[in-house]
């Protein structure tokens, strides 16, 4: 029986990929016993404490770059945190006495990994972004081995021991649904074209705005489209169909609507033909593993800007287009998702390079990636 232990928090995007590598070895070694190492007040606490894995909390935050009275504090308090988490660390590995140590980024994989490796435990580390984080670049020099989602992130890890392109692991509901299963399932017709917007769980201001203004624009020229949007659970958001009914748009008596706080997103993008979205490595590559166009908005507020590399993966590839927030305006959105639709072949080519994109093995390439570790 293996012992793994896994860190990464801070978002979302983070935390799922390990949660997805605890499922993959999990899959070929069902007696494994699992910990996750996080912030307890973080998203990882609330994810994996649902999924049922045993979670151990180390305190961490990043340094604030931007000086600033407030931020000077926060740079004091993260100082104090990390001088006690190289402490705090050691004494969750000698607990739980791991075969294996597993950081996918964040702050908090830092001094986990780190002290694993120190301590001459194997470690590994995922990165999921084609602009490597800084984490992820730092622990490359310990890590045994460096797992990337895409080839262009390679050029960060020059002086890893090992790199290999795995992609990244996206969940088993995406797979199996058929766009005409999905699309019976939501009411709409086979044959008009079906766009998905969605700006993450909690939903996006920006792609929220701006799908206002297509939904505003599909009804003053009578356009048929289907289109499905998610606003996300943000309670900023709650009353984004009475707003948009307050500037005349009725998407509740539409059938060719379906706009909600959230939806079941793998049924969503099997119907769809079109999506619309942020750059997160988690939604693009749930693209790429379905095979649909994509408008893509990148946040700027983010990380080094990885959103965008992130989205220019595809825009190169000639799977979608990237509008950065700074260069949006309603003109230029319209123009760009309108293209798409009134152009089926451009739909049928960008989706197929998306799906060229995918790696489909990449469940395979994560276990033989850990599995030359654990036999050690």
């Amino acid at each position: 029986m293996y012992r793994v232990l896994l860190a990464g928090g801070g978002t979302a995007g983070h935390v799922n990929p390990a949660l997805a590598i605890a499922e993959i070895i999990k899959d070929k070694y069902p007696d494994t016993e699992f910990c996750f190492a996080g912030n307890p007040d973080k998203i990882e606490a609330e994810l994996v404490k649902k999924a049922g894995y045993k979670f151990e909390p180390v305190r961490i935050e990043g340094f604030q770059r931007h000086l600033s009275a407030e931020n000077i504090k926060r740079n004091l308090k993260a100082a104090g945190y990390l001088m006690k988490s190289g402490k705090t660390c050691k004494s969750i590995i000698k607990r739980f006495k791991p075969d294996l140590v597993v950081g996918t980024g964040g702050y908090v994989s830092g001094p986990v990994v780190r002290a694993a490796a120190k301590m001459g435990i194997k470690t590994a580390v995922h990165e999921q972004n084609a602009y490597a984080g800084v984490t992820n670049k730092l622990l490359s020099k310990h890590a045994d081995v460096v797992m990337l989602s895409v080839k262009e992130a390679e050029k960060y890890f020059e002086k890893a021991k090992k790199v290999v392109v795995t992609g990244l692991p996206v969940r088993k509901s995406f797979a199996g649904i058929s766009k005409q299963e999905a699309r019976k399932q939501l009411g709409f017709d086979e044959d008009t074209v079906c766009v998905l917007s969605a700006g993450g769980s909690l939903g996006s201001l920006t792609i929220n705005n701006y799908v206002a203004y297509l939904l505003e624009y599909y009804q003053k020229n009578n356009i048929k489209v289907n289109h499905i949007h998610s606003y996300g659970t943000y309670k900023e958001y709650k009353d984004y169909v009475k707003t948009l009914a307050d500037k005349g748009v009725d998407v509740k008596n539409d059938p060719h609507r379906i706009v909600e706080s959230y939806v079941n997103m793998p049924v969503a993008m099997a119907a769809c033909d079109l999506v619309i979205t942020r750059c997160g490595a988690g939604a693009l590559t749930e693209i790429e593993a379905i095979g649909r166009a994509a408008v893509m908005i990148p946040s700027p507020m983010v990380a080094e800007n990885h959103q965008y590399y992130n989205g220019m993966v595809l825009q190169n590839a000639g799977a979608g287009v990237v509008i950065e927030e700074k260069n949006l305006s309603k003109e230029l959105f319209i123009k760009t998702v309108m293209d798409y639709i009134n152009d089926p072949q451009k739909l049928k080519t960008a989706s197929e390079n998306a799906a060229k994109l995918h790696i489909g093995d990449t469940r395979e390439r994560i276990m033989q990636a850990l599995d030359e570790l654990l036999a050690r």
